[in-house]
């Protein structure tokens, strides 16, 4: 499993992701790089980037549009327009392996989730806000989800994939489906399959969502850093 001192890969978890294992999803020119449309607006530019790298990444996306620079603590020249600023944190998993499986059956109603449950998916996401989501974004990885009486209520997937990590997103429950332990048990299951194929989970959560960090904590993710997200708009 990777350790921690391989966490340097977390400090720009975007760009690590476009130029490893989500290359087949990036658009590059020169220094800048973003997902193609439909999965992501995440974009990224070099640690230290001077003003070609931002013309190139205004260039790759076109004048007017968007550019969320996740948690990349570079500011763009003066003449774009700031979106969005909000505060919170990376969290990592700190277990030393994966948890049991549950052999009762009681994971029998939790299913992976694919292109033909997007409507679903972008419903369910509408009505709770757990993050940007698009019609492509379940491209970034494994969606599992939960139902009952054949609608789905709950649902976590796997988004950035830098080298030997796995980010935990999505992580939402109808309101009406609240209370019954979902978000722990799909939660459990992407740790589990995470950590089985040799990697390890982590996340990001908003610094005001006081819930969320408590459930985090309890399944044993530590705060690696506090982080500022930011977006913009091209100019």
């Amino acid at each position: 499993m990777t350790g921690l001192s391989d966490a340097v890969a977390l400090d720009d978890p975007v760009g690590e992701s476009l130029r490893g294992h989500h290359a087949h999803l990036a658009r590059r020119l020169g220094g800048a790089a973003t997902y193609v449309p439909g999965v992501a607006t995440f974009s990224a530019v070099p640690a230290e980037p001077d003003a070609a790298a931002w013309a190139d990444l205004a260039k790759l996306l076109g004048p007017g549009e968007f550019a969320d620079m996740f948690s990349c603590p570079a500011i763009p020249p003066p003449d774009w327009e700031p979106v969005f600023v909000l505060e919170g944190r990376q969290m990592i998993w700190a277990g030393d392996s994966g948890p049991h499986p549950s052999h009762d059956g009681s994971d029998r109603d939790m299913v992976e989730l694919g292109a033909e449950d997007v409507p679903e998916m972008l419903d369910l996401v509408e009505r709770t806000r757990p993050g940007p989501f698009w019609p492509r974004t379940h491209e970034f990885g494994t969606y599992l989800g939960i139902r009952e009486d054949g609608v789905l209520v709950a649902m976590v997937g796997e988004r950035l994939r830098p080298p030997g990590w796995t980010e935990i997103s999505a992580v939402c429950t109808a309101p009406e489906a609240r209370g019954r332990g979902h978000a722990v048990r799909l939660l459990r299951a992407h740790i589990a399959r995470i950590v089985a194929r040799g990697e390890r989970p982590f996340l990001h959560v908003a610094e005001a969502n006081s819930g969320a960090l408590a459930l985090y904590e309890r399944l044993g993710f530590e705060t690696r850093k506090h982080v500022t997200f930011r977006g913009f708009r091209t100019p």
